[in-house]
């Protein structure tokens, strides 16, 4: 019988198992076996994992405390403190920092991410011309039978009586990136400036620029960012996960016959979302994202929740309803229970909810063989890849090779302060925890010191009084006295003040409050007139050098969520979009969140200085005015395709210009002069003209002003003798 239990069975894939017996005394099938042996190696990364960041979990609890002005279990008083006063300025500065990073993140007009094409662009031309040789296919309308036919020339249409044979027609180009494909546009720049010229790599550019932009607003990507912005001031480290395959439903209504339909229709987007740090396990030698060899995402989910995974793709049904019949299996850790609120309910709230590890990571093909993982034939025993499982009571709910090309983590995690020795940064409620602790301790001793000087301390000598009376103090009190000296019976003793020194303790240690999170108090809307902050060039000096410490932090972002999170959108555009992306070349994503915050208004101050230098006649033939223009517009965050005429539009608008002008001298109306100006009702009047005689007093007429004095002799000389009538 023994000999029988240790019996190794190989199944058809050549594997080789032990017939065993659970707790309950099930033998467990092959499928069970493999199942609990990728089971048990996720949930051993992931205790490895949980033990690695106690340390960092006692930073956070006490950051959560000093936000929320709690005092932590193991914080004791005396008898004698009576004051149990918490002074949240961890709060205002936690508030302040977020708000900068969501300032600059959102504030402008765009998302700061941006495309750029590379300096020497590969697989599509950096600039490309017309072609007049090879013209582009268009499409003719004619205005007398409103048929529509294809015509070769853009040249074979025109204007009634000019001659042009297919007068009165109309000529739609394409978009550019489609005559290069259609062959009208030539590589290279144009020699002739009037032959229009444009550079398809940026076109492709900003093309995935605006795709990507739109994707991240349609998917309520700022709330999660926003979300994460605040975990990262708080507790020193943001996560965003994503982006992933996300099925839209858009409310589409159809109307036929009369009757509208609802007609919706489902479409596969990108979507991110936020992950708390507490539930975020990443591994315990990496100081990067991508330096792990794995991450763990720990999931709380209800039973709706857990049932509606089955409808995702890869998850095993079975599994998920063996573990719906096992019952709820999360079980709250130490830290949550501190973090509600409500810790009454808490038994209750976790029992019903259920525990789901999410695990990405590498594998060795080998073992993920062993399990049961359907791998390709090209794929050696001795390589590693990338994976995908979900485990919940000990079983596999899905295990996937990563489905991202090229294979990445799909997790973002970026400090507010880098730790170069870890992977969760620092804070703003860390670093001024000191200082925090200390302005608590001296905001008591002050709240005590003035409830104790403030009332009198009566000193009783009951040997001088009549026994039985009370000790109440109020206006009109009689003390009965049986001996001793008047007035030695009672005395009153008052306490000296000191909370006058406490409190400026309190305000030295706000101060280095200041200097510990390089966030001053007036950033923050500080009362009181300091000298510097008298005048606004004053205001301006002092709040530059304090977004010294927050473009360190803006850089950190750029580097760490901005960047890595706009390549991961540019790989999911081009492996999961529905639809031609016209993307050719090799692109460049820039996170342009630091730029936004120190050079876009030196890069438009600039671009409008020189736009007013090229008006002098001899420096203009060398400018390409139009791209001048557009890069204006772009770093004033415009569209320029959408503000802009094309070269050939601009042609058509200059020369309707130009007839109106001519119109307009036709008619014997001439362009105003710089000293003219409009008239009310009557059309276009100069400058009414001085009038010749000034008269006496030099007003032409008017009685204001010193004029012309009379000399003697002449009329209204004052000095004039007249004739008195007798």
């Amino acid at each position: 019988m023994a000999e029988e239990e240790n019996t190794l069975i190989q199944n058809a894939d050549g594997l080789y198992f032990k017939s065993e017996e659970n707790e309950e005394g099930m033998s467990l099938d092959l499928e069970d076996a493999l199942n609990n042996k990728l089971a048990g190696l996720i949930e051993d990364r992931f205790s490895n994992a949980e033990m690695s960041r106690d340390s960092d979990e006692s930073r956070w609890m006490t950051a959560y405390h000093n936000y929320r002005g709690l005092y932590a279990k193991n914080v004791k008083f005396r008898e004698s403190e009576k004051s149990r006063v918490f002074v949240k300025v961890t709060k205002t500065k936690v508030l302040a920092a977020f708000g900068q990073l969501v300032d600059v993140i959102f504030g402008g007009n765009k998302f700061p991410i941006g495309v750029s094409e590379t300096k020497v662009p590969e697989g599509i031309a950096e600039s490309a011309h017309l072609d007049i040789n090879n013209p582009v296919p268009g499409i003719e309308t004619s205005r007398e039978t409103g048929t529509e036919a294809e015509i070769k020339s853009p040249f074979d249409v025109g204007y009634e009586g000019d001659g042009i044979e297919k007068a009165g027609n109309t000529f739609s180009l394409v978009d550019p990136l489609d005559k290069q494909a259609a062959g009208s546009l030539t590589d290279g720049p144009s020699a002739n400036p009037q032959i229009p010229e444009m550079k398809p790599a940026q076109k492709a550019a900003r093309r995935m620029e605006k795709l990507i932009h739109d994707q991240i607003e349609e998917s309520n990507g700022a709330s999660e960012i926003r979300n994460s912005l605040f975990e990262a001031s708080l507790f020193g480290t943001g996560i965003v996960k994503g982006p992933f395959n996300f099925n839209k439903t858009l409310n589409r209504w159809t109307d036929e016959d009369g009757e509208r339909t609802y007609n919706p229709l489902e479409v596969r987007v990108p979507r991110i979302e936020f992950v708390s740090i507490w539930d975020f396990f990443p591994d315990p030698n990496a100081t990067s994202i991508d330096e792990c060899e794995y991450v763990i995402h720990r999931h709380k989910l209800n039973r709706s929740q857990f049932r509606s995974l089955s409808k995702l793709p890869y998850f095993k049904k079975d599994q998920i309803r063996d573990c719906l019949e096992m019952g709820p299996s999360y079980e709250e850790k130490d830290y949550e229970t501190e973090l509600k609120d409500d810790n009454s309910a808490s038994d209750l709230i976790g029992a019903a909810k259920y525990e789901v590890l999410e695990y990405w990571g590498i594998m060795d093909a080998q073992y993920a063989r062993e399990v049961g993982m359907e791998l390709d034939d090209d794929v050696d025993d001795l390589d590693e890849l990338q994976i995908n499982a979900w485990i919940s009571n000990g079983k596999v709910l899905r295990a996937v090779v990563n489905p991202f090309t090229p294979h990445r983590i799909p997790y973002h995690a970026f400090s507010y302060e880098k730790n170069p020795y870890s992977f969760f940064g620092i804070g703003v409620a860390e670093n001024m925890d000191d200082s925090q602790k200390i302005m608590n301790g001296h905001a008591r001793m002050a709240i005590d010191n003035l409830a104790l000087s403030g009332s009198l301390v009566f000193d009783v000598d009951e040997t001088a009084l009549v026994g039985g009376q009370t000790m109440e103090i109020y206006p009109g009190k009689v003390f009965r006295r049986q001996a001793g000296m008047p007035g030695t019976a009672i005395n009153g003793l008052k306490f000296p003040n000191t909370s006058t020194e406490n409190m400026m303790m309190f305000d030295k240690f706000r101060q280095l409050a200041d200097e510990q999170t390089g966030i001053p108090s007036y950033s923050h809307g500080q009362t009181g007139v300091q000298s510097m902050t008298r005048t606004a060039s004053g205001m301006s000096m002092l709040l530059g050098a304090a977004s010294l410490n927050v473009k360190t932090v803006i850089k950190n972002l750029d580097d760490f969520l901005l960047k890595p999170l706009g390549e991961a959108y540019f790989q999911w555009n081009m492996q999961f979009l529905e639809g031609k992306l016209g993307v050719e070349g090799d692109l460049e994503v820039k996170a342009t969140g630091t730029a936004s915050l120190m050079q876009k208004e030196v890069r438009s101050q600039r671009l409008t200085t020189f736009l007013q230098s090229i008006q002098n006649p001899a420096i203009a033939p060398f400018v390409k005015i139009n791209k001048l223009i557009g890069e204006l517009a772009y770093s004033l965050d415009l569209d320029p395709d959408e503000i802009l005429n094309d070269p050939e539009e601009a042609a058509i608008m200059a020369q309707i210009i130009g007839m109106q002008n001519n119109v307009g001298q036709a008619t014997g109306e001439t362009p105003l002069t710089p000293n003219e100006q409009q008239g009310g009702m009557g059309g276009l009047e100069g400058t009414p003209q001085q009038p010749t005689d000034l008269g006496a007093t030099g007003t032409g007429g008017g009685n204001i002003g010193t004029g012309n004095v009379p000399q003697s002799g002449e009329d209204q000389f004052s000095g004039t003798p007249r004739a008195v009538e007798g």
